[in-house]
């Protein structure tokens, strides 16, 4: 039985990322995946400037 850890996700696109199945080459897999986690860094990084408060 396999446990469900909040790693999944991220080992899930790693593995996309570096398997040998057909689609996007590595290097344009490694972009998306690279790309996903920058867009979802910015929305935190200009999201947590709005629980100020408006002040």
């Amino acid at each position: 039985m396999q446990s469900h850890t909040d790693l999944g996700a991220f080992h899930d696109l790693t593995t996309l990322a570096l398997s040998d199945s057909p689609g996007p080459g590595p290097v344009m897999r490694s972009v998306i995946v690279i790309s996903v986690l920058g867009v979802a860094f910015l929305a935190w990084f200009l999201l947590r400037g709005y629980r100020g408060g408006g002040e």
